[in-house]
């Protein structure tokens, strides 16, 4: 970006700042892409280790374009080194003490630090970086927090002082279908195994519960909450959020919304990366399979299993007859042994196994009819957008949360959370492909298009994105009176 002229028009440079984790990145880079069709200068900032990870995988993707441009920043850790998801607080507490002071000098660099020469207007952070807070109050930039996981999750975080006090966290793990009642708005069904995994520790001084609890309460210290969700799906409780974070701009589903403002623009083409290579012969082998015949299998980027739990789920699968296309990452279990050779034979005649997919052109493709999910909130919510019923299986964090919504709340599927046995697994495919098949169809297909109208022009979605970009413009203005001279 070049220097603006005495004459010119202040215009907003937004830095977004991501956490180091492959969902979060991907849905704050579709908001990236969002504002630059908008007409806002973007800086997307990853950590050093991630920007090496996207590099090797295709040099190309980082490469600065018209109105947005990659920029990257030390985690504190060596690049080196492993950062395994059960060593999450490794990163978490290394973010904290070494990113932080390296972000303050970059934004008080006027622009500098980050090789422009425009300072920025407006910080974009993750709702897991709050320390971001601290750093744009310093240098006198408003700040926005992005919470990328669902709603349910995060206002179940924010309740979390108030489930300490009345005694309902820690809690053993022998009575786990007790209802929760410190929640609002979700009394009626959240039992203890619906909280996220984050909860289920013994003590309240466990650094994990501790570091999210408090990043969820310092969401009330940013100028705004964005959300990726849309007001049909998420009212009830987007009103709860907005009693704490009355600026709460509830935006997606972010691709969804994203395809609709590309049909606006003809000269935009948006970005994609991801830190896994995709293997998109898997759509050619769904051209061959019928209409609604397929289960699709993703746990995601970072969820894992035992070697006995990955065998179990795929008996449970092969038993149960159907046709499946299953991302089986080489990392989904740390030592995989001898595969039964009637787990390959029926493999080979029905299934097809990849190390990454195109999720969101899978989940559109009319041959899937079903999604075995770790119920990451990308994960559901582009399941929600196409229609596909869920068999929820959580793994970590929010997906607990999630999978109780899935099931009670929107009726789009089926939790199986804390158990894989192979006849578990059989049976609730079978009761999503056939036995219930009908009745969820229904749901999702109406959440399908409250999706959709969401995100077309005058939709929720659409007027809140457009709330927001008038708010980054205001604050660009107020922080510029003069135009930038």
């Amino acid at each position: 970006m070049k220097r603006r002229t005495a004459m010119e028009k202040a215009s907003p440079h937004v830095l977004i700042f991501p956490f180091p984790l492959h969902g979060h990145i991907n849905s704050m880079l579709i908001l990236a892409d969002l504002l630059c069709l908008a007409g806002i200068h973007v800086t997307f900032l990853n950590t050093d280790h991630t920007h090496h990870r996207l590099l090797r995988s295709n040099p190309d993707l980082l490469v600065d374009r018209p109105g947005l441009r990659f920029r990257s920043i030390s985690d504190g850790l060596p690049l080196d080194q492993p950062r395994p998801i059960d060593r999450i607080t490794d990163l978490f507490v290394s973010l904290r003490s070494a990113t932080k002071p390296l972000l303050r000098a970059m934004l008080a660099g006027s622009g500098g630090g980050l090789g422009s020469d425009d300072p920025v207007t407006c910080v974009v952070a993750d709702g897991l970086l709050s320390f971001a807070i601290d750093v744009a109050d310093e240098v006198g930039i408003p700040i926005f927090i992005f919470r990328t996981a669902s709603p349910c999750s995060f206002w179940t975080f924010f309740c979390g002082p108030a489930l300490a006090a009345g005694g309902e966290i820690p809690f053993e793990e022998d009575d786990m279908d007790r209802l929760i009642i410190g929640v609002p708005g979700m009394e009626a069904f959240l039992r203890r195994r619906d909280l996220p995994s984050l909860f289920r520790v013994k003590e309240l001084s466990d650094l994990n519960l501790q570091f999210i609890l408090t990043e969820a309460q310092d969401a009330t210290r940013a100028s705004c909450v964005i959300l990726n969700t849309f007001e049909d799906l998420d009212g009830p409780i987007l009103s709860h959020i907005r009693a704490h974070c009355p600026t709460t701009y509830a935006i997606g589903p972010l691709d969804a919304l994203l395809k609709c403002r590309l049909t606006e623009s003809n000269d935009f083409t948006p970005t994609s990366i991801s830190l896994r290579t995709e293997d998109r012969t898997c759509l050619t082998w769904l051209n061959s399979q019928p209409d609604k015949s397929v289960l699709y299998i993703s746990f995601g980027s970072a969820a894992v299993a035992t070697q006995e739990q990955l065998l179990e789920f795929w008996h449970g699968v092969v038993n149960s007859q159907t046709r499946f296309l299953w991302v089986m990452r080489p990392d989904v279990v740390d030592r995989m042994g001898q595969i039964p050779a009637e787990l390959r034979e029926a493999t080979d005649e029905r299934g097809r196994l990849v190390g990454w997919a195109p999720q969101v052109d899978v989940l559109a493709h009319s041959a899937v009819g079903g999604f075995l999910t770790h119920c990451g909130w990308n994960s559901t919510l582009e399941s929600v957008s196409a229609g596909v019923p869920m068999i929820c299986w959580p793994f970590f964090v929010d997906q607990q949360t999630n999978s109780r919504y899935v099931e009670e709340v929107w009726k789009v599927g089926l939790d199986m959370k804390d158990r894989c046995d192979r006849r578990t697994v059989e049976m609730m495919i079978r009761e999503l492909m056939e036995g219930k098949r009908e009745e969820l169809v229904k749901s999702t297909a109406r959440f399908a298009d409250l999706a959709k109208r969401s995100v077309s022009q005058g939709g929720s979605s659409y007027m809140s994105f457009e709330k927001l970009v008038e708010n980054i413009r205001s604050m660009c203005q107020r922080a510029h009176p003069d135009g930038g001279k």
